[in-house]
């Protein structure tokens, strides 16, 4: 069983282009990726904890509409 990681941000990234993420894009405050008609806000700290990983993977999985283990996360 996998466990949820520290990301880097440039990983993450990368990781939310495989199922059709784009950006980022600059925002006011934050940057923010965009898939379909929905807006992800990505923070622009160059390592992201546990914590937060999972705060916007719970975002991630509402834009998809499905759940995604940290299994699938570590193979993307």
């Amino acid at each position: 069983m996998s466990r949820w990681t520290p990301c880097k941000r440039r990983d993450f990234i990368r990781r939310l282009r495989a199922p059709g993420f784009d950006g980022p894009l600059p925002g006011t405050r934050h940057s923010f990726m965009i898939y379909e008609r929905h807006r992800l806000a990505i923070p622009s700290n160059t390592e992201y904890s546990v914590d937060q990983v999972r705060m916007m993977m719970a975002e991630v999985e509402a834009i998809l509409g499905r759940g995604v283990t940290a299994a699938e996360w570590g193979r993307l």
